[in-house]
């Protein structure tokens, strides 16, 4: 669990718990009382007010009216949140469309200049189409959690990406790809690389992926992605179309 992950977490469990103690979080998150304290002491640098009690059991309480002072996501937890309202949006499932609009635009604003730019680098790289309804979902799995920040490290860096793949035959392949763009068919989401090797653009369901990682001596350049040809076909004609 990453250290923002689980300050997340500490956060949510002070709101709902109200009081606690630092050995009732270190089992809720599973780490150790010292990891506990750096994270305390981390959130308090961000602004949120905790109280202590002096004592042997560490109580914890978190100020109601605590909140951060500044905004402190990461440029793909933006994306994530953009990129789920735009899917939900595309499959006709968003109502207070305009609230979550709102809300997101203001959590752009409270972004600085670089991660404004680097968000907006993500977005381009961003299409979000219709899937066919003949597609097979049977065998959907659940995303990587690691793979959004390891696309926006080699997207960015501009390096090349490696990731153990299953295809849809249940064939497991170690893949080195430039990753060029997301596309997004809800529910399905892909990665779209440049396979050097097959010289031609492949789209890599993500539910596929596992064990992602950047490949920093490998670096490539930007190319056009051909979203305006055909980017959505289902199961029957995904030979020779770059479908995997």
């Amino acid at each position: 669990m990453s250290s923002r992950i689980r300050q997340d977490a500490i956060v949510r469990s002070l709101r709902r718990n109200g009081t606690t103690t630092i050995n009732a979080l270190a089992d809720e998150v599973g780490t150790s009382r010292r990891t506990i304290l750096r994270d305390l002491s981390a959130l308090r640098g961000e602004g949120y007010v905790i109280h202590s009690d002096v004592g042997r059991g560490g109580g914890l309480q978190l100020d109601p009216r605590s909140m951060q002072t500044t905004a402190k996501l990461s440029v793909p937890e933006v994306f994530a949140l953009l990129i789920s309202v735009a899917a939900m949006r595309a499959a006709g499932n968003l109502p207070f469309s305009e609230l979550a609009d709102a809300g997101l635009a203001k959590i752009e604003k409270s972004l600085p200049p670089e991660k404004i730019k680097n968000l907006r680098a993500f977005l381009e790289c961003l299409h979000i189409g219709q899937l066919s309804p003949l597609q097979d979902l049977s065998n959907m799995g659940q995303m990587d959690r690691d793979l959004l920040p390891t696309f926006e490290a080699a997207f960015l860096q501009r390096v090349f990406l490696r990731f153990a793949y299953r295809d849809g035959k249940g064939r497991e392949t170690t893949r080195e790809v430039e990753p060029q763009a997301m596309l997004i068919l809800p529910p399905l989401w892909y990665l779209v690389g440049w396979d050097p090797a097959r010289e031609d653009f492949r789209h890599f369901r993500m539910d596929r992926i596992s064990a992602p990682e950047v490949v920093p001596d490998k670096s490539f350049r930007r190319r056009h992605v051909p979203f305006e040809d055909d980017v959505c076909p289902y199961s029957e004609l995904q030979v020779g179309v770059g479908i995997n």
